[in-house]
């Protein structure tokens, strides 16, 4: 009568609804009973998850795994930890669309990654995903910076009515094509050179679609308010009907008495019947490239041109001055870790601070460095291809936050493998411990939220914001996406020093009716699927 029976669990529906004990019967890839079930077949896979959750498989409502998907479509890291949905697209960059000089971005991050798949557009990109087969379900967003380098490239100018009824046809394809909306990235070029107003005029294409906008807020920290009052303005003034915030956080100890403040405008915002929502991941360093602490106006014109500027000693003290005057606290440079570059005569520096990388050159050449000379240096050394962690968050916020109704879990990460070309960095814990960490931390150890709040954020809530009406829920007639996991045992092992380590406890792993994960391991199954807006 199944294809696969999962017996005896402590039920969790993805509603945050109280739990029960029962049976989950699967056939054809969707749930097709729930509740005390004795019938079988001797073709029945059987799994007992006495003393265990059985629970929706995870959506990651905040993830970028758009390449890393094409290296390893088993996207090990994520499905490990119970993930069976990803959002791809998020903070103004995705795969595609890639026309003109964002075509030439695109084109290195698919020689680093020795990636041979060539698209233009989402129509195509998506095509490739499903010829190759992905481990997981696939939700795309448009990325902002996309449109916006295809058409005006990295130029720090208002476009002209021609460009922008240029950028506002190409978000229209790709919502036809099946996007789920608009993201930015307002802190990276070319996003970070858009006004509001344009913004305005390209969710305004999106509303008329139903899509959402997704926004990586202009300022986390000096300016947050004025930046979540932004995101409001846009989703208002464009008549969008849902606006999703990436990872909320208070970045840098002076900001952190700001919270009350932004869950007050978040707060508001709902009452007039604007749906905001947000999502953050578990812990209090985020992951970024190291040029992100420049002024906006270094990135314009492209990397080439930032370079040069970071070679003019006329620039560089005008650059220094202006990331002392942001960051005046002499602590700065103690919370910036470098977790990868691509020079092996650097690699001495992953896993350590800026501060702790000046006192060992210090000590071999008796010289003190100046903090911001050596991040110019090692940028234009490394191409400016450097990511680093930072630690400037505040873990009562982040409790603050997680406990929020409207927040939801993200893991603001790609997909990564602990082998092969995706083991070569040293990538923020959050790619391979996001989920469990919620629930062995914020759930079990500390009891933030109750499980089902927990999984109810994990699955149905992403699962409603996208309008996704077929997944996120143990629903009879849904698609058989569970994960089976030990309450007790379920825990992160990546840490920063060692973030390449799966977790503990997630025993099954099931997308689209088929076993993903099985006692721990993976069945070298792809059974994810392309979900396209709208079909």
């Amino acid at each position: 009568m199944y294809d696969i029976l999962i017996k005896n669990g402590k039920i969790v529906g993805g509603f945050n609804a109280p739990s029960f004990n029962g049976d989950v019967g699967i056939k054809n890839g969707r749930i097709v009973s729930i509740g005390s079930l004795g019938s079988r077949s001797k073709e029945t896979v059987i799994i007992d998850a006495k003393g265990k959750v059985v629970c929706p498989g995870f959506i990651d409502i905040h993830s970028h795994s758009d390449f890393t998907i094409l290296v390893n479509p088993k996207v090990e890291s994520k499905v490990r930890q119970g993930i069976t949905t990803e959002v791809c697209g998020n903070c103004g960059f995705s795969a595609a669309p890639q026309y003109q000089q964002f075509k030439e971005r695109i084109k290195k991050i698919c020689q680093e990654f020795e990636i041979n798949y060539q698209w233009n557009s989402l129509k195509e990109y998506l095509e490739i995903l499903e010829e190759i087969g992905i481990g997981v379900n696939f939700v795309p967003l448009v990325g902002q910076g996309n449109i916006r380098a295809s058409i005006i490239g990295y130029e720090n100018r208002r476009p002209t009515v021609k460009e922008m009824n240029k950028m506002k046809k190409l978000v229209a394809k790709c919502m036809e094509e099946g996007s789920f909306g608009l993201s930015t990235g307002l802190i990276y070029p070319p996003g970070c050179f858009t006004q509001t107003d344009e913004l305005i005029e390209l969710c305004k294409v999106v509303a008329e679609f139903g899509g959402i906008y997704v926004i990586h807020l202009r300022s986390e920290g000096n300016k947050l308010v004025e930046a979540v009052q932004e995101a409001i303005d846009i989703g208002g003034m464009s008549n969008i009907q849902k606006v999703h915030i990436s990872h909320l956080k208070t970045a840098g100890k002076s900001n952190w008495n700001k919270l009350d403040v932004v869950f007050e405008e978040i707060e508001k915002t709902l009452k007039l019947g604007l749906n905001v929502t947000c999502d953050r991941y578990p812990y209090t360093a985020g992951s970024t490239d190291l040029d992100v602490i420049l002024p906006a106006w270094v990135y314009e014109g492209g990397i080439e041109k930032e370079i040069e500027r970071l070679k003019n000693p006329e620039m560089r003290c005008k650059i220094s001055k202006e990331i002392l005057e942001s960051h005046p606290d002499p602590n700065f440079w103690n919370t910036i870790m470098i977790s990868s570059v691509k020079k092996e005569a650097n690699k001495w520096m992953e896993g350590k601070r800026i501060s702790e990388i000046l006192e060992t050159k210090r000590r071999a050449s008796l010289k003190i460095l100046d903090p911001c000379e050596f991040v110019f240096s090692l940028l234009i050394e490394e191409e400016t291809k450097v990511e680093v962690i930072l630690f400037e968050m505040s873990e009562d916020n982040l409790k603050k936050i997680l406990k929020k109704p409207y927040t939801m879990v993200g893991s603001d990460a790609s997909a990564r493998a602990n082998y092969g070309v995706l083991a070569q960095t040293r990538p923020h814990p959050r790619a391979f411990g996001t989920f469990p960490c919620v629930l062995a931390k914020y759930v079990r150890d500390e009891k933030v939220l109750t499980l089902e709040e927990a999984i109810y954020k994990m699955t149905y809530q992403p699962a409603q914001l996208l309008g996704i009406k077929d997944r996120g829920r143990l629903k009879e007639g849904n698609f058989a996406d569970i994960v089976v996991f030990s309450p007790e045992k379920i825990k992160d092992l990546a840490t920063y020093e060692l973030p390449q380590l799966y977790p503990t406890g997630i025993e099954y792993v099931i997308i689209n009716g088929q076993i993903v994960i099985e006692k721990g391991n993976h069945t070298d199954v792809l059974s994810g699927k392309v979900i396209r807006k709208g079909r």
